[in-house]
């Protein structure tokens, strides 16, 4: 008996080999309400004469033409809010995301054209804050009248190990000097070596090493110096002998929101708590805020020609001397914890009672920090400082991959404008729905 075999069904198969013709354009591909088209259009708008001036390439001579800074600036707003910190990261996304081929429309870039980008402009993108929140402002979304501050560690690109006493370091020292010597003396090999090529990179990556380790010296005598003044100045004991990173002898070993102490280094923001924008910036090497209220002052001074009435900052902030300069000299008032006020109660003591050695700004600040309406004010820093840093951790500013306090103030420079952006298409949408 003949059995009759089941019929094979029918497939669609996948045909992975066939040349096809996409007729749709870039723009068809992306969605219309893409974050990518907000990111261009708010480049779009922002005034980079500084980088226009600097290309060579003009119309009438000859060169090259050079990539728009607007593709460059994009590319990297975009990558920043969705969490991409590395250039060689964001050089694959220009290939295989269709919001970043947007962006490029076809213009072909390469890691190193985007990490020179960013590690390069640092004063670029400070005059970019500037000149975004001086917009907001003329627009009266942004007032400049109460200001909170609030310090974010971040990790720096460096390891624990990589830090040495001075022995060593003039031990590593002498190491890479003979290293980059002997690569400069070192001949053409036969067929099958290294290419010349390779090995500029060798020689290139040899000497940057060996430039790293001087200024790990001389960051180390920096350090040893200032530990010295103290010593002599408050009598403290001398702590054990000052360490610097060969890696990245910028970086400071300092206590991380883990509580675990690793090398790091410490981006101060300023927000308006009225419309949760960043108006100031700053990176330091030093782990504690203790002193860093002043100059904020000073810099949202020197970029808006204006102080605001009020700052806002936690206790570690609250130096007295800023204190009373920030209110003599510059009329803001401080509105920031007293220290071991508890423990003042305890004792019996008024803490929010001016004290016979404090100047007029102290004082007025320990009176006010006991009223209600103090404590209403001061609530408005964790919604606004503490929300920002928040906001900037979740697009992972939790460690810079770049090396050094100007190239991780670039960095954390463009975690602002990202969030400013954010925050701008939020005010316009209220503003225009009131």
């Amino acid at each position: 008996m003949s059995t009759t075999p089941t019929p094979a069904p029918r497939l669609q198969l996948p045909e992975r080999h066939q040349m096809k013709i996409d007729e749709r354009s870039l723009d068809r591909l992306l969605p219309p309400d893409h974050a990518a088209r907000t990111v261009w259009t708010y480049v779009d708008g922002l005034d980079l004469s500084p980088l226009l001036a600097q290309i060579k390439a003009v119309e009438g001579n000859p060169g090259q033409p050079t990539i728009d800074p607007r593709i460059l600036l994009s590319l990297w707003l975009l990558a920043t809010l969705e969490g991409v910190g590395s250039a060689r990261e964001l050089d694959r996304l220009t290939e295989m995301h269709i919001a970043y081929e947007w962006l490029c429309g076809e213009v072909s870039v390469n890691y190193h054209t985007l990490s020179d980008f960013r590690s390069k402009n640092e004063t670029l993108l400070s005059a970019l804050l500037t000149q975004s929140v001086a917009t907001l402002m003329r627009q009266g979304l942004v007032d400049l009248q109460e200001v909170a501050q609030d310090g974010l560690r971040v990790r720096a690109s460096a390891g624990t190990k990589s830090f040495r006493r001075e022995q060593s370091l003039g031990e590593c020292l002498n190491q890479a000097r003979q290293q980059v010597e002997a690569l400069r003396t070192q001949l053409d090999e036969d067929d099958g070596a290294v290419s010349r090529r390779q090995q500029a990179a060798r020689e290139r990556a040899a000497r940057e090493r060996q430039e790293r380790i001087e200024e790990a010296l001389r960051q180390r005598q920096q350090l040893a110096e200032r530990q010295e003044e103290v010593v002599k100045e408050k009598g403290a004991k001398r702590n054990r002998e000052p360490r610097a990173s060969t890696t990245d002898p910028e970086a400071r070993h300092m206590k991380m929101p883990d509580g675990g102490f690793r090398p790091g280094y410490n981006v101060e923001f300023a927000t308006d708590t009225a419309s949760g924008i960043v108006v100031g910036m700053d990176v330091v090497n030093v782990g504690s805020d203790s002193g860093q209220l002043l100059p904020m002052a000073e810099q949202l001074d020197e970029r808006y020609d204006a102080t605001p009435e009020r700052m806002l900052a936690d206790g570690d902030f609250a130096t007295l001397e800023d204190i009373e300069t920030l209110h003599g000299e510059h009329e803001v008032d401080v509105y920031a914890p007293v220290k071991n006020a508890e423990k003042e109660k305890a004792n019996g003591n008024n803490p929010f009672q001016a004290k016979p050695k404090d100047g007029p700004g102290v004082g007025a600040w320990r009176e006010r920090m006991g009223t209600d309406e103090a404590k209403t004010i001061y609530s408005r820093r964790a919604q606004t400082a503490e929300w920002a840093n928040a906001r900037v951790r979740n697009m992972g500013l939790r460690q810079v991959l770049v090396r050094g306090l100007e190239k991780v103030r670039a960095t954390a420079l463009l975690y602002a404008l990202a969030h400013n952006l954010m925050q701008t298409v939020l005010l316009k949408t209220r503003a225009a729905a009131a």
